[in-house]
């Protein structure tokens, strides 16, 4: 008998094991850092985070050691992609804080920089954008979520990407960004728009007809374009 029930009890524990391990990891923390040094608008307080960054570091390793599962779903995967992306950023940022632009670090090339350890695999900033979110996902609303730490970027959120809101999140930040006055310029015969739109043309395909998606203002399909510049100065302070 009490054979019997150690069975099941080992039985039970693989099983609650299994489920444990097909989960993704818990975003609560890095909600937290954020709604306490990000406002509404996207501007982070560095310094602040500077000086209290345990959390941070705390949801850092939580991602570190829990890398993307294959059991995971699309969801899951997606929002773990553009959390870390995010996360790991500001991180940079950090370690060379004070900085006036990402741009001041690593002689531009920040975002080449293989360090993020994820489980027994490191990446770069790059490599997660441009080699795993991009190609796995097709997703081009995830332009208007992963952040650089450029005033032109589209403004952090200040509150984790969930996989059960994740198509409603990055379809408010869409609408949000598109019809920004601070980030395009959108009338019926010609828009001046984020530079974000000419980089990755290739994911929004025919420029007019994704903007007319979300733009408040009906664009004609012959409108001119035009981008504006690119502001890389740091996204708080």
């Amino acid at each position: 008998m009490a054979g019997k029930m150690l069975i099941t009890f080992l039985l039970s524990l693989i099983i609650y094991t299994d489920k444990v391990m097909i989960s993704g990891p818990d975003h609560t923390l890095w909600t937290q850092v954020l709604s306490t040094f990000v406002d509404n608008q996207g501007q982070v307080n560095y310094q602040g985070l500077k000086a209290e960054h345990t959390l941070l570091d705390t949801y850092l390793q939580s991602l570190a050691s829990n890398p993307v599962q294959d059991g995971w779903s699309r969801e899951e995967k997606l929002a773990y992609w553009i959390n870390t992306y995010n996360a790991f950023t500001i991180k940079l940022i950090l370690n060379n804080y004070p900085v006036k632009s990402i741009m001041d670090i690593d002689g531009g090339k920040a975002w080449d920089k293989v360090w993020i350890k994820l489980g027994n695999k490191s990446y770069s900033l790059n490599q997660i954008e441009n080699e795993i979110i991009r190609p796995q996902f097709k997703e081009p609303r995830i332009h208007f979520a992963v952040n650089c730490a450029a005033k032109s970027c589209p403004p952090l959120l200040n509150q984790a990407w969930m996989p059960a809101t994740l198509d409603a999140q990055l379809e408010q930040r869409a609408k949000s960004f598109v019809n920004n006055p601070a980030y395009n310029t959108i009338k019926t015969s010609n828009i001046q728009v984020s530079k974000i739109f000419e980089w990755y043309n290739q994911d929004f395909g025919n420029l007019i007809s994704y903007l007319n998606n979300y733009s408040a203002t009906t664009i004609k399909s012959g409108a001119a374009i035009a981008y504006k510049e690119y502001d890389w100065a740091l996204n708080g302070k």
